[in-house]
């Protein structure tokens, strides 16, 4: 079945989606998303904030600076530092739309996080930033009359002709799949951290954009950098729920089951370190059987409830309060580094192709994701995207292919638990050559036997980071190799690679 979207059609409804939606209007633009937009986009799920220097004692250049140390010598430094210096004005952009920061007597209260110098993350009732910017966005959407919703289809593919991408094919929620033809495409589809078997994200997050794109060929960068935030609540809920970062700002501390703050025993910086060191102490602790715990008793409280909603309600259907207790805590797959390699306007290597959010590779988070930048870097470069667009033509011709086909049955369950578990034993916090060499065997063999599109994109994304993985001999980053364990000078540079790459790179560990 073939649909004339509107000019512009933005693939995803969390942030980066909307954000560029509104940005466009009065433009014409259609928003697909596998779901309602009321719900189900991991930018609802973010509790910290967006980072901006908005206090005097700071500055645009010391966020710039900030990011740049988090980033473990990989980030692009004048992206870095011109997404800085726009944060203010994206700020202002929500204000106005509506949504309600946490203010006292009109100025901005933010608070501290993870290897920030400053307060600057800006935030709403301490920890429902994420919430309560979508559903604001979510409202003027569904008022604006220049965006069409196109809800309840899950992207599967994207459709090029001349050297180009002109469309994208979808399922819908009567399993047709519906090819849609648009001279002009938006990728806001999120992570990936579904592939793993502990994750924070929600199920939409599964790698289904990044695959995609290599698919059409798309150029993808550091693929291998995936950040595991050091404290989701551990509970056996899948996904997660997160403890936010800014906790740790406030105080709280980690502790095994003796109560030894074990964190201060590996980083100055203690429980305030970079995520990826916080990460691999928590998980250090946890394969020692001595367990990790945030406990936030002496410094939040009794005042849990009121500051810090969401995790006191997540702590409580799983059976702990924090208010007495600490929260017993994992490493989690919870940000994507890595991504469809974009410009500083959000071109892809696709002509007819943006990428904003997760699913792009900008260059501002290196190796390492500093604290809260990712919902900034979202509205930034959904901004941007808007304004290089113009206005797209109506005139593309349709691809030469086959009819499309009703897409029945679901992904083998079996396969996809198998995929979630090879990624977290052999792709996670801590890896090696046997274990990457191990997943890729299994990658492969999973992908092969895939008789659903979902499941494929799951796998050839899985197969992008195991192998951009195995070719970074060195640890930098979010990236920790136990056979490679010490940063190279040489490798101080970000990676590329299409999929033709990364299959000869798996090939290649096989022989």
């Amino acid at each position: 079945m073939v649909t004339q979207a509107p000019p512009i059609l933005i693939v995803g409804g969390g942030l980066a989606g909307l954000f560029c939606a509104l940005k466009l209007a009065p433009r014409r633009v259609a928003v697909l998303t596998p779901g309602s937009i009321d719900e189900g986009a991991a930018s609802f799920w973010a509790q910290g904030g967006v980072a901006a220097a908005v206090l005097d004692t700071d500055s645009p250049e010391r966020h710039a600076e900030d990011t740049l140390k988090a980033g473990a010598g990989i980030v692009d430094a004048e992206v870095a530092l011109g997404v800085a210096r726009e944060a203010r004005a994206r700020i202002d952009d929500l204000l106005s739309y509506g949504v309600p920061f946490d203010r006292a007597d009109g100025a901005f209260t933010p608070s501290r996080e993870a290897a920030h110098s400053e307060r600057r993350i800006v935030r709403v009732k301490g920890d429902t930033a994420g919430r309560a910017i979508m559903e604001t966005l979510v409202a003027r959407v569904r008022a604006a009359p220049s965006i069409e919703l196109l809800e309840g289809y899950s992207a599967r593919e994207l459709l090029t002709g001349d050297g180009r991408v002109i469309g994208l094919r979808a399922s819908g929620r009567d399993g047709l799949l519906r090819d849609f033809f648009s001279s002009a495409i938006v990728l806001a589809t999120g992570g990936i951290g579904h592939l793993y078997r502990v994750t924070t994200n929600p199920r939409e997050a599964c790698g289904a954009g990044l695959a995609m794109a290599a698919r059409a060929g798309a150029l993808i960068a550091d693929a291998e950098f995936v950040q595991f935030h050091p404290t989701a609540i551990d509970i056996g809920v899948d996904p997660a729920p997160l403890a936010t970062e800014s906790l740790r700002g406030e105080g709280a501390i980690i502790v095994d089951r003796s109560g030894h703050r074990f964190m201060a025993d590996i980083d100055p910086a203690a429980e305030l370190a970079p995520r990826d060191i916080v990460a691999r102490g928590v998980f250090a602790s946890i394969a020692a059987g001595r367990g990790a715990f945030l406990d936030a008793r002496a410094t939040v409280g009794a005042e849990f409830p009121a500051r810090f909603p969401t995790v006191y309600a997540s702590c409580l259907a799983g059976g702990v309060d924090p208010v007495t207790a600490p929260i017993p805590i994992a490493p989690a797959a919870h940000y994507h580094m890595g991504g469809v390699v974009t410009d500083a306007r959000g071109r892809t290597s696709l002509a007819g192709l943006w990428a904003a959010g997760e699913v792009a590779s900008t260059g501002v988070h290196g190796a390492n994701r500093l604290a809260s930048n990712s919902l900034l870097e979202a509205v930034v470069f959904a901004a941007r995207i808007a304004k290089d667009m113009g206005e797209p033509s109506l005139e593309t011709a349709p691809p030469s292919s086959a009819p499309a086909r009703d897409e029945t049955g679901a992904p083998d369950q079996g396969l996809v638990d198998e995929l979630r578990d090879v990624m977290a034993r052999d792709v996670g916090v801590i890896r090696d050559r046997a274990g990457l060499t191990r997943a890729a065997r299994a990658i492969l063999r999973i992908e092969a036997a895939a008789t659903h599109a979902h499941l494929r994109n799951m796998a050839l994304t899985a197969l992008l980071v195991t192998s951009a993985a195995l070719t970074r001999r060195e640890s930098r980053g979010a990236h920790f190799r136990s056979d490679f364990p010490q940063a190279e000078d040489a490798l101080a540079h970000r990676s590329y690679l299409t999929e033709t790459q990364a299959r000869a790179i798996a090939e290649e560990a096989l022989k």
